[in-house]
């Protein structure tokens, strides 16, 4: 059964958006998005009362709901239109999934943990989210369903994944926390030409490390 969504919640979360537009996210298309989808739905009861803060939290499996102001932060350098197939790595909780979702886009994700897939699978269901989650490896996506017009890869990467490159089509973006330690930078990729890409970067940000197949836990 879900937890109720009270005008205290809906007032915090819209507390939240504010501060998340006044550190760079305008996109009003994001902040609406983020605004539908109640966040402490995908977090453990017992912190429920910090949901709306600016914070990421355990959700179990050694992984974490993002801080709201990445969430908010990748969606917007994908520059999402409706109707787009993104490819998602890294399903957790998914809570960023349903914001995708809630953008217009079809979504694929992916998640490496049995137990967050199946979690975030029922509970998705639950609020009538769609999207097409899969239970497998990131690092290797899903070429039966390709070419993406995104993709967007919500754990560190220690390098950037030849198959999610190739996944990409011509003129598609990639938002990926590249790099091998606590630090990722915030890494934009535009596949130009077949094996030429365009890269910008966005700053530092800490997320949990891309598993890699001998890593899974189920």
């Amino acid at each position: 059964m879900l937890p109720v969504d009270s005008y205290r919640h809906q007032g915090l979360r819209r507390q939240l958006l504010k501060e998340l537009e006044g550190m760079g996210v305008h996109d009003s298309r994001v902040l609406e998005a983020m605004n539908s989808v109640p966040r402490h739905f995908f977090m453990d009861l017992a912190f429920v009362e910090f949901a709306y803060e600016n914070k990421a939290f355990q959700i179990g499996a050694g992984q974490t709901i993002s801080q709201p102001y990445t969430v908010g932060f990748q969606t917007q350098l994908l520059n999402l239109s409706p109707g787009e197939k993104v490819l998602e790595i890294g399903t957790g909780s998914g809570y960023q999934t349903s914001v995708l979702s809630r953008m217009g886009v079809k979504v694929y994700s992916i998640e490496r943990q049995k137990l967050l897939h199946d979690k975030s699978k029922m509970l998705l269901k639950e609020l009538g989210i769609k999207a097409n989650l899969v239970y497998g490896d990131g690092f290797k996506g899903l070429p039966g369903y390709a070419p993406f017009d995104k993709v967007l890869i919500t754990c560190g990467a220690p390098h950037i994944p030849e198959a999610l490159l190739e996944q990409l089509k011509i003129g598609g973006k990639m938002v990926i926390p590249l790099g091998a330690g606590d630090v990722q930078e915030m890494t934009e990729i535009v596949k130009l030409a077949p094996s030429e890409y365009g890269r910008k970067t966005h700053g530092a940000f800490s997320f949990v490390p891309m598993l890699t197949s001998r890593e899974r836990r189920v």
